[in-house]
């Protein structure tokens, strides 16, 4: 099973190049880890400050691990600062 991770963050008007750039750093850092597949980020375009990122991972414990890496650690305390929403974070699969 290939795991969907699905997370939505609202940012603060004016913090949209701090995310951006939080956004960037975490998205090089974790295409390089060898449980990921891909790693997406995407801007809403009726709305700039929603920014979501689709991942997807081997499996469970490779997303777990993910979670636990000192870039990922420090993404998620770069975005709590600018989020003006509670950040969602869904784990999904693909259904056919």
């Amino acid at each position: 099973m290939i795991l969907h991770i699905i997370a939505r963050f609202h940012v603060r008007a004016g913090e949209e190049p701090s995310a951006l750039a939080a956004l960037r750093a975490v998205a090089t850092a974790t295409r390089q880890e060898p449980g990921c597949l891909d790693f997406q980020v995407v801007q809403g375009v009726r709305d700039p400050r929603l920014f979501h990122i689709h991942s997807q991972f081997h499996d469970e414990a490779a997303f777990d691990l993910h979670a636990e890496l000192p870039h990922t650690v420090r993404f998620l305390g770069a975005m709590e600062e600018l989020i003006d929403q509670p950040r969602e974070i869904t784990r999904a699969e693909r259904v056919e």
